[in-house]
């Protein structure tokens, strides 16, 4: 009796001052969003609720054809990758913040081969504009496998990477997926072959007798490979729709940029960035294709080595 009669003696004024913090942390809160609201009219608009389903569209083409949104398989598979992205809000918000920075780049490689902008999105669904390595050790941001990228003409030694270059490897990229659109007058089907490879495609479709996308009974990860496709397109063309409010200046930038033409061994990559007035970091930051601290170069083959322009690495420029 003794003891339950101590417990409730100290227990009375916590709870009493548990109660009243959290009455007061309700006031504050409150307080803090209407002072939030009047200073920034509209944001209540601005704020979705959470937990919520994304509409989909009436109509929704990839490279101008069709995607059967009708049908109800179709539609929620489409569904499934729009709340897998729309809820994925750090890496989703980051992808969208550095997407200018690399569509820079690859947007005039797709023009210069004519190939739909629409391509652009295949790098966001292979490696979220990232130089990752994948399982089956595919590489770079277009995730190229070490045979294929020596088909498409790049080089890949222990020194030299240049599936790691990004220009260059849209260029491979391209040289690709216009074979495959060739082969099965289809962008769509382009860009499934892309991920599942044109053999392991035409292995499915012979074995399931259609030439459809939308029709063909495929592994998981090239199923889901267009609705994910499908869904960066969306949250990237609409952010707002999808609740990720970025204002202009959140993107990250593009890094203006200059090249050195390099025929001759480097023998340190940090002395060479000494002498451009840059660190080895930032020389490595844009130029991952560079694989060691030096680059030998005995069959004397030219090389450009980009180097920021003044001033580019300053936050307020």
């Amino acid at each position: 009796m003794v003891k339950r009669k101590r417990f409730t003696f100290w227990f009375a004024p916590v709870l009493y001052i548990t109660g009243v913090m959290m009455i007061l942390s309700i006031i504050f809160s409150i307080q803090s969003f209407t002072e939030h609201r009047n200073e920034n009219p509209g944001t209540e608009e601005r704020t979705l609720p959470l937990n919520q389903s994304f509409a989909i569209p009436d109509r929704l083409d990839f490279s101008e054809e069709n995607v059967p949104l009708q049908n109800y398989d179709v539609r929620e598979s489409l569904d499934r990758e729009l709340l897998v992205n729309g809820y994925f809000h750090s890496r989703t918000i980051y992808l969208l913040k550095k997407s200018k920075r690399y569509f820079a780049v690859i947007e005039p490689v797709l023009r210069k081969y004519n190939i739909p902008e629409d391509f652009k999105y295949l790098a966001m669904a292979e490696s979220d504009l990232e130089n990752v390595v994948s399982p089956a050790n595919a590489t770079g941001v277009w995730q190229i496998l070490e045979n294929t990228a020596r088909e498409y003409g790049l080089e890949v030694n222990s020194y030299v990477d240049e599936r790691y270059d990004l220009e260059k490897s849209t260029e491979a990229a391209c040289k690709y997926i216009l074979e495959s659109y060739e082969k099965y007058g289809s962008w769509t089907m382009a860009a499934a072959s892309y991920n599942l490879g044109r053999n392991n495609l035409d292995s499915q479709i012979e074995r399931q007798k259609t030439g459809n996308y939308y029709d063909l009974l495929l592994n998981d990860e090239t199923a889901r490979y267009m609705y994910r496709v499908l869904a960066q397109k969306l949250v990237t063309e609409d952010p707002e729709a999808f609740g990720f409010f970025i204002e202009d200046e959140e993107y990250y930038p593009v890094i203006k940029t200059y090249t050195i033409k390099v025929d001759d061994t480097v023998d340190n990559l940090a002395d060479f960035a000494a002498l451009h007035s840059i660190n080895y970091k930032i020389l490595k930051q844009l130029n991952p294709w560079l694989r060691q601290n030096s680059l030998p170069n005995s069959s004397r083959r030219i090389y450009s080595i980009a180097i920021p322009e003044s001033g580019q690495r300053s936050f307020a420029r």
